[in-house]
């Protein structure tokens, strides 16, 4: 903040509590110069920060008249905190060029830690269009996952590997349509449901294989 912009907090601040109130010229300018000494790299306001905010809940909860450190003090756990959750996108600049990529970096955290920008909480593995190998790897494979590994996923889900069985083997995809005895939706596996005496629904655990009506409805839909 500014010499200007720490007056206005100290008319701010007498105003909530009179007791910081300087009645002198020369009282007013010593404390002006006080709190600018200790408050120079703090913001009047940023991006989700307010100097008047942090003051006016000082008033709140504290009895003892507020002081310069307690603004500065807020401000280092404001700065802290959106460090904390920021997690450094990759840089645009050419890796290869060390200095633009660390000035990038610094640039970013810096505009974090000032209250310019907002923290980046989701990390980013990479950045830009994908590799140009890419689409001719999923060309070749089929799939964005190989073969070798759909085969050892395939115990831990029966009711996808099932499908895509039937799918390899020329039999219509029994999960493109809704099931009417079960009332599962389109694309979701049937499911055991068991009712009791009272009406309310006792079982509701997924099964492996679909139930005839529907694999009658996909092979209508098929056809």
């Amino acid at each position: 903040m500014e010499r200007r912009e720490v007056a206005a907090v100290l008319a701010y601040i007498s105003r909530l509590d009179p007791r910081t109130a300087r009645t002198g010229t020369d009282e007013a300018r010593d404390q002006i110069a006080q709190w600018h000494e200790l408050l120079h790299d703090v913001p009047f306001t940023a991006h989700r920060w307010d100097v008047r905010e942090a003051i006016r809940a000082h008033v709140l909860d504290s009895p003892y008249p507020i002081l310069p450190v307690d603004v500065a003090r807020k401000w280092r756990a404001y700065r802290r905190d959106r460090l904390a959750r920021h997690t450094d996108p990759t840089p645009s600049a050419d890796p290869d060029d060390s200095a633009a990529w660390r000035a990038e970096l610094l640039g970013t955290r810096h505009a974090v830690a000032v209250g310019i920008a907002a923290p980046s909480t989701h990390r980013q593995v990479t950045n830009g269009a994908p590799q140009p190998d890419i689409e001719a790897r999923l060309a070749a494979i089929g799939s964005c996952i190989p073969p070798a590994v759909r085969a050892e996923l395939a115990p831990y889900r029966p009711a996808r590997a099932a499908r895509e069985a039937a799918v390899t083997a020329g039999q219509p995809d029994v999960l493109s349509v809704p099931c009417q005895w079960c009332h599962a939706a389109q694309g979701e596996p049937c499911r055991n449901r068991r009712v009791g005496l009272d009406g309310r629904a006792r079982g509701n655990a997924p099964r492996t294989t679909p139930h005839p009506t529907r694999v009658d409805l996909a092979r209508q839909e098929a056809a």
